[in-house]
């Protein structure tokens, strides 16, 4: 699919691989709306709306705005997720508590879900000369298949979003969209904020090569790339330098 002229809609686009991504896209002359729980100001080109990826009813009025504004939608680039590390049992033996990891599964995966079906709805009302209506870009991490200690919940959610990524591509094919996930290895994003820069350092010397942090902007021109090359579909593409992590 060619970018330019073309409409999107980007989650968790207030911070990270989110802006990263939503600034790609407005820079190659795709309409923008972006959606966050957290308020954030539009890139230039863009348009912002608060919503929750959990909430039905919060994004059909997201995708709504964007169909209002734009007059269609083609691309869904989903970024939207968090982390709890939490072991199963703690310190004094005593159990994780259950809603810690039902919270991680239902913004991870639940809400993945949810903004995919109410993207493609919107995407099927689109008409093309080569029947491609829609891409939409999901985003896992490499957690979904080396999990390490503490990352139960995170590596459910995630290996959720692997493992539905080919049925997904297989349901809408004959609807000309496309599905493919991005899993992410260590980023530099706002979930690594809170750690000090030696332990970053750390994090990123881990890595085999190149030897550091993802860059968001790595992200975004491997979103782009799945968008612009119509064969890439049903696929999970790990983006992480060849790191494999250990257990803790």
């Amino acid at each position: 699919m060619q970018l330019e002229g073309k409409a999107a809609l980007v989650t968790g686009a207030a911070s990270g691989l989110g802006t990263a991504s939503a600034r790609m896209l407005a820079q190659a002359g795709v309409r923008v709306l972006m959606v966050d729980r957290s308020e954030t100001p539009p890139l230039d080109g863009a348009l912002f709306i608060a919503a929750d990826v959990t909430n039905p009813h919060a994004m059909e009025a997201a995708v709504d705005t964007a169909l209002s504004a734009f007059g269609a939608l083609h691309i869904l680039i989903h970024c939207a997720g968090i982390g709890h590390p939490m072991r199963v049992l703690g310190k004094d033996g005593a159990a994780m508590p259950l809603d810690s990891f039902a919270r991680v599964v239902q913004v991870n995966l639940i809400g993945t879900y949810n903004t995919v079906r109410l993207c493609a709805a919107a995407m099927n009302r689109n008409t093309s000369a080569n029947q491609e209506k829609g891409v939409i870009v999901l985003t896992a991490s490499i957690a979904a298949f080396d999990g390490q200690i503490g990352q139960a919940s995170y590596a459910a959610s995630k290996g959720g979003v692997v493992g539905m990524t080919l049925p997904l591509a297989r349901d809408l094919a004959r609807h000309g969209i496309r599905v493919a996930t991005i899993a992410p290895g260590i980023f530099d994003t706002p979930m690594l904020a809170g750690l000090s820069d030696e332990v970053r350092a750390s994090l990123g010397a881990q890595v085999p090569y190149p030897p550091r942090l993802g860059r968001p902007e790595e992200y975004a021109q491997m979103a782009r790339s799945i968008i612009e090359n119509e064969m890439l579909n049903g696929e999970v593409i790990r983006l992480d330098g060849a790191l494999r992590m250990a257990p803790r």
